[in-house]
């Protein structure tokens, strides 16, 4: 499948610069879309641009407005949003290089392949992506996408580069906003031990095959039984939690995954190897050379 590049330009370091093409790192997820229908006639509903005084109007026709004031809107035509150009607006230009732990993980944003545009970028591509591979460092540069300019930070990927916009500041609230009123108090360290045991017994390796979206197995569900005319199942609410003896939850949670653990049948032990004759080892092993 040929993918289209979300952007196109030029990767630089210092003085060498090579052609290269940015790719979404990701696709759109789910399968189920819905639509706007009207229940009356079965029809789908169509979005119609529409000015309040002179009614419907073609898509084709408008225009970007920034509101100065209340009303009062400064035009843009793509002409005029076209004519804004910097260099990261077609070119991605490393301007340093930092470690991985120097980004908070707060900042990162959406990823994208950077990969070479054509045979002849390929050479100046991997000199940078080696150099990159070799030192270890993030690099840090910036790309126009979509009238906003980013940061970027990359990295090498296989024979390509990762690439992720970077939040600004800006972009970020400040976690004490938030965390401002959680008490800050020390809890029972018996129950932090049991918590700790816990938490080893769900250890694991992360493989997001074993994942699947189950709300929107369900929602499938739910359609092809509306399909085929079945009256949809339903579904009992969750009980509500409340944790009235802390203690007592962690210990009945730590002995039931002891209790899971220990039901599970044991891995049957392999049938031992037959041992080979003397004669069949001594054939076996190669003549030892004559010094000479």
């Amino acid at each position: 499948m040929a993918y289209r590049p979300s952007w196109q330009g030029h990767l630089k370091l210092s003085l060498v610069t090579c052609p290269v093409a940015l790719y979404t790192a990701t696709s759109a997820g789910g399968d189920v879309h819905f639509h706007l229908i009207n229940p009356d006639t079965n029809n789908r509903i169509k979005m119609i641009t529409t000015d309040p005084e002179t009614g419907p109007i073609e898509r084709s026709k408008l225009v970007k407005g920034y509101e100065v004031s209340k009303g009062e809107y400064v035009l843009l035509t793509p002409e005029d949003i076209a004519s804004v150009k910097l260099e990261s607006t077609r070119t991605i230009e490393i301007e340093r290089f930092v470690s991985e732990s120097e980004i908070d993980r707060l900042y990162w944003d959406n990823p994208y392949f950077i990969a070479p545009d054509g045979t002849l970028a390929q050479e100046a591509f991997g000199v940078i992506r080696t150099a990159m591979e070799k030192t270890g460092q993030i690099a840090l540069g910036r790309i126009v996408l979509a009238t906003r300019e980013r940061i970027v930070a990359l990295e090498p990927r296989g024979k390509g580069i990762l690439a992720y916009t970077i939040r600004s500041d800006a972009e970020v609230r400040k976690s004490d906003d938030i965390f401002k009123d959680i008490d800050d108090g020390h809890p029972d360290p018996a129950m932090i031990a049991i918590a700790e045991k816990i938490i080893e017994q769900k250890e694991g390796p992360f493989d997001p095959s074993q994942f699947v979206d189950r709300y929107e197995e369900a929602l499938k569900a739910l359609i092809e039984d509306k399909r085929k005319g079945h009256a949809s199942a339903k579904v009992e609410e969750p009980e509500a939690s409340n944790v009235i003896d802390l203690m007592a939850a962690l210990r009945a949670s730590l002995a039931g995954k002891q209790e899971t653990a220990a039901k599970k049948p044991a891995p049957k032990a392999k049938p031992a190897a037959k041992a080979k004759p003397e004669k069949a080892k001594a054939a076996a092993k190669p003549k030892a050379r004559k010094a000479g």
